[in-house]
């Protein structure tokens, strides 16, 4: 009996290898057309290629033994399932070879090594970059030295094995809360992954290396949140109750521009759908996905292959800094706005 079952896992390895060696030569790149290659992996060829550049030195391995899938396959592999986000056995079996557990690899190891990449692609502006948003976001609306826009959303997860409540979140499911600033162009500068659903959008700011960074002065600019984050010299929220006209300026100006954070997130669900739908996975992994994604929606945009950006320099009044004393509050420094800007 022991020697039929011996024989029998020989000739499935055997068959496994021949077939996966088959697979293998059946690049998508070569034979679908850039529509279909992005709806089915959200990148077009030129961009694929760049992603496998980024994570070939990690994931290749130095010999065929156990015939290991190459670098491009698991990228691949990883693509499908962040598009989708189905389940890993249906991705293997869209590929007929791979097994559940070698999708379940490859979508961990190619987040991993993307995750290396993080300062490269989600870092905080130099200071003529900064200038340069400065001047994108003034064209929106009108508000004067904005930086970014701050704002949470709320990843859905499997209920965890382990401090369960903790992930509950006011809409009651399990999630992540995920804090991003994004620039004008929908591109993610900053990063908060690692928070349960249940804690306050004020508390991930506060307890940042972001919000430490702008109350020592690093940055020069303003941040634009919604009225669950405190007012601050160096972020800017709206007014609960207008007075004046002045501040009803300003609170539509701050919306108009505040809204681009929003529809990042948007962007960033629609264009991975495992955001969107839920991920069926602990919370450690979550939060490894998410941030591959955020990483990956970065590169989309740099390589334009995302939306059309136009970088162009606006010629515009916004390089007037508003200087104000370091003992301000916040609400003062919003009412100077409104005076400077929103009369």
């Amino acid at each position: 009996m022991a020697v039929l079952n011996r024989r029998r896992r020989r000739r499935q390895k055997q068959i496994s290898t021949l077939s996966r060696g088959l697979d293998d030569r059946q690049n998508p790149l070569e034979f679908m057309e850039p529509e279909e290659l992005f709806m089915r992996f959200r990148f077009r060829a030129e961009s694929i290629l760049f992603i496998v550049s980024l994570v070939c030195e990690k994931l290749e391995r130095c010999s065929n033994r156990s015939s290991p899938l190459p670098v491009l396959t698991q990228v691949l592999v990883a693509l499908r399932f962040l598009a989708t986000g189905s389940f890993y056995s249906l991705i293997a079996d869209s590929y007929s070879i791979i097994s559940t557990s070698l999708v379940f690899r490859s979508v961990r190891d190619v987040c991993t090594c993307l995750i290396e990449h993080l300062r490269h692609f989600v870092c905080m502006p130099t200071r003529q970059d900064a200038d340069k948003i400065k001047k994108m976001f003034f064209q929106i609306a009108g508000f004067p030295n904005v930086l970014g826009c701050l704002v949470g959303t709320f990843i859905r997860i499997i209920a965890p094995s382990r401090n369960e409540v903790d992930y509950l979140n006011r809409k009651g499911f399990h999630s992540l809360n995920v804090q991003m600033i994004c620039e004008a162009n929908y591109k993610s500068i900053h990063c908060v992954v690692k928070w349960p659903g249940s804690v306050h959008d004020s508390r991930i700011f506060r307890d940042s290396k972001i919000s430490v960074a702008f109350e020592n002065g690093t940055y020069k600019g303003f941040l634009l949140g919604d009225s669950g984050y405190p007012c601050k010299s160096y972020l800017m929220t709206p007014f609960l109750t207008t007075s004046c006209r002045a501040e009803e300026r300003y609170n539509r100006s701050h919306c108009r521009t505040r809204v681009l954070v929003e529809q990042s997130f948007g962007i960033l669900k629609r264009r991975f759908s495992c955001l969107h739908s839920g991920l069926r996975t602990t919370p450690q992994n979550a939060c490894k996905i998410i941030t591959a994604c955020v990483i990956l929606h970065n590169i989309g945009i740099d390589r334009k292959d995302i939306i059309n950006v136009d970088h162009d320099d606006i010629d515009t009044n916004n390089n007037v800094i508003v200087h104000v004393a370091d003992e301000w509050t916040g609400s003062n420094v919003r009412k100077n706005l409104c005076q400077q800007f929103f009369r």
